[in-house]
């Protein structure tokens, strides 16, 4: 479903969507963002409650900025929409990951 999506938004666009980074300190700043980023590629929040395979209501919470969200939902909502998270600022992030991923 993401690639009909993804197809659908390039044929009514012509293009890629530039990408930004997105500072979120906060449920609000977060849905904010996502129903932008949706409106942008215009998608219905029923297109994409599909295409992530989540709820119409989790997405409508998800951008009113409800704070009682479902990472692994929010992740797949984000992947759908071609974005990315990112931690920044956080010390010796890599060395942790690394270790986490090798079983230390």
């Amino acid at each position: 479903m993401y690639w009909s999506i993804l197809n659908r938004i390039i044929s009514r666009t012509g293009k890629l969507l530039t990408k930004t980074m997105i500072p979120i300190d906060s449920t609000q700043t977060l849905g904010a963002a996502l129903r932008a980023a949706r409106k942008q590629l215009g998608l219905t929040q029923s297109d994409l409650a599909l295409a992530a395979g989540v709820g119409l209501r989790f997405v409508v919470d998800l951008e009113a900025g409800k704070p009682s969200v479902r990472l692994e939902q929010v992740l797949r909502v984000i992947d759908v929409l071609g974005g990315q998270v990112q931690i920044a600022g956080l010390p010796d992030l890599l060395t942790a990951a690394e270790a986490t991923r090798h079983g230390a």
